[in-house]
């Protein structure tokens, strides 16, 4: 299910980023002493009492202003207010309760979320100053001191914030949907494929690249099988991203990936692979999902003999990493190939949650290092004693051994594609970890 979104809002120079910081344990925000600072959107993964929540970290809001930039913060601050499931209001126990806070708190009473007010820069251990009850004032509930420097009072703090979050749902008890993330870089084609898929203008499509703002879930059912079809904002390369909206919907795109079961990357034959064509190929194998690579725009492309075949070849140099990926070549504009979609989509699920018994893979495993014997350094061998399945999507493969520093990588290639002759496991990455004798 989708982790908890968390944003941290207030106006300039409360230390929003500072508490960031704390909560996240790391320097990741831009600190500074001066407003404005941090004008985008950063966000990072975080977990509080076994539950993972994003943090997403706004510029300060100045709510009246003439400034472009600091409008611009405003608007971003906005958005990521709009897409989050509690809001953190930060304040400085300094300065009190200001005309900002005020508007700032205003702001969000409307947004109907679940508020939680934190008084920050509460340096000293005990009882809280008296002046902490004068941010009563501001309507949004009891304020939790804070020290973002030092760290004190940020456990009650994510307390309170985890009394919001959605409840956890058991996703065994799911039904059997496959859900599908369209992605790639903008104006490849995503919306179209989606509106020809489920056969209605579901999803605005223009030439414009950005028109897809967030994540569009799409319920669909073929064949007795459930689908939701994920159309998601087109992903440029971080340079390119500028608008303040845009980088809100990168996120967005993200975090469709890793809900999803299948990732549907999309390639626009008239470009070929692009560098930002592996990069978000490369996000969607590290998710460890089921993957598809649509070529689209294939009406377009000028047919010699073996062209389909050249075009092939460079997507498995350029995305050498997944080399298992299926690969259909199709069009949206008109329909060319969508029902191979739709097979290699099913094949690819079954694949990334296939399980294979533990007898079976000692076998395979015997029979690898039978023909391969494992590498030696320095007159020790490696000793390949045992392999056992521990997890699905995508397949993850734990083996034993003597020593884990002599299995080299190359050798734990051998291992997996030994795996794959034998069982396939087309359209899904692998997992092996190794594990020396009597590790647990």
């Amino acid at each position: 299910m989708p982790k908890p979104i968390v944003a941290v809002v207030g106006r300039p120079n409360v230390g929003k980023s500072t508490l960031f910081n704390k909560l996240i344990g790391r320097r990741h925000s831009i600190v500074e002493d001066r407003p404005g600072v941090t004008r985008d959107r950063i966000y990072a993964e975080c977990e509080w009492r076994g539950r993972e929540f994003t943090l997403i970290d706004t510029g300060g809001i100045e709510p009246k202003t003439d400034n472009i930039i600091l409008e611009q913060m405003k608007m971003q601050a906005q958005i990521a207010i709009d897409t989050a499931d509690v809001v953190v209001l930060v304040t400085d126990i300094h300065s009190g309760v200001t005309a900002t806070d005020k508007d700032v708190a205003s702001m969000l009473l409307r947004s109907k979320k679940p508020l939680i007010l934190c008084v920050n820069k509460v340096d000293n251990v005990g009882a809280p100053p008296p002046e902490i009850y004068e941010f009563y004032n501001l309507g949004a509930g009891d304020p939790y001191p804070v020290s973002s420097v030092h760290g004190i009072g940020t456990g009650e703090l994510l307390d309170a914030v985890f009394e919001h979050f959605p409840p956890e749902v058991d996703e065994t008890q799911e039904d059997d949907t496959i859900k599908v993330a369209v992605i790639g870089k903008p104006n490849v084609g995503k919306s179209s494929l989606v509106n020809r898929i489920i056969g209605e203008d579901r999803v605005i499509v223009s030439n414009i690249p950005g028109t897809t703002r967030d994540a569009i879930d799409a319920a669909f059912e073929r064949d007795g099988q459930k689908y939701v079809f994920i159309d998601t904002a087109g992903i440029r390369r971080k340079s390119k991203v500028e608008d303040s909206i845009e980088r809100y919907s990168v996120l967005r795109s993200f975090m469709a990936v890793e809900r999803a079961d299948v990732a549907l990357v999309m390639i626009d034959a008239t470009e070929g692979v692009t560098e930002q064509d592996t990069k978000i190929a490369g996000f969607a194998h590290e998710q460890g999902k089921a993957i598809v690579v649509a070529v689209n725009k294939w009406d377009a492309i000028a047919k010699e003999t073996m062209t389909m075949e050249h075009f092939r070849r460079d997507i498995e140099r350029d995305l050498g990493f997944m080399t298992y990926a299926p690969v259909v070549f199709i069009s949206a504009l008109t329909g060319q190939r969508i029902d191979t979609i739709f097979e290699k989509i099913r094949h690819a699920y079954a694949q990334n949650t296939m399980r294979i018994s533990t007898g079976k893979l000692n076998e395979i495993l015997t029979e690898a290092t039978a023909k391969v014997q494992p590498p030696t350094d320095k007159g020790k061998r490696l000793k390949v004693l045992y392999i056992t399945q521990c997890a699905v999507k995508p397949p993850t493969f734990v083996i034993f051994c003597n020593r884990a520093e002599l299995f080299h990588f190359s050798y734990q290639r051998y291992i997996e594609n030994q795996i794959r002759s034998v069982f396939g496991l087309e359209g899904t990455p692998i997992r092996i970890i190794i594990r020396e004798r009597g590790d647990k």
